[in-house]
């Protein structure tokens, strides 16, 4: 039997414990940035490249706005000067019976940007709600 690429149309988001349904989820990525050195004796005119920090892009979360419930701006609410609630997100790839093949944990996250939903008078979608959330650590986990 052949082995096919996963879909990624199936996925579930978890914060302090809690399970909370996404439209869409991106910026899950992480990048090293290169140190370049050149010693001054080198005898070669070219630069020698090390890898340097590790860099976590910014987390965009979307789900439908729904009344009654504002945790995305109660918790962007929490920021204040250097001091702001940190939750640990968890994001997992389902399969098709639903079971966790990818998990991604992201540490320490806050919220860096709140967008309420677009309002359109002559458009019949539903009402979208965006948070974007920086964080200090990401990890591929093993299922």
């Amino acid at each position: 039997m052949a082995t096919l690429p996963l879909l990624k149309f199936s996925y579930l988001v978890e914060w302090g414990g809690e399970r909370v349904g996404f439209t869409e989820v991106t910026g899950i990525e992480s990048s090293t940035e290169p140190i370049e050195y050149r010693e001054g004796s080198t005898p070669v005119a070219s630069k020698l490249k090390m890898p340097g920090m590790i860099t976590y892009s910014n987390i965009t979360l979307k789900r439908g706005t729904f009344a009654q419930d504002s945790e995305f701006h109660r918790w962007f609410a929490t920021h204040q000067f250097n001091s702001t609630e940190r939750r640990d997100l968890t994001i997992k790839l389902l399969n098709d019976a639903l079971e966790p093949v990818m998990t991604w944990r992201a540490m320490n996250c806050f919220v860096v940007k709140y967008t309420a939903s677009e309002l359109k008078a002559d458009t019949n979608e539903v009402a979208v709600e965006a948070i974007e959330v920086a964080t200090d650590r990401m990890e591929l986990m093993e299922n």
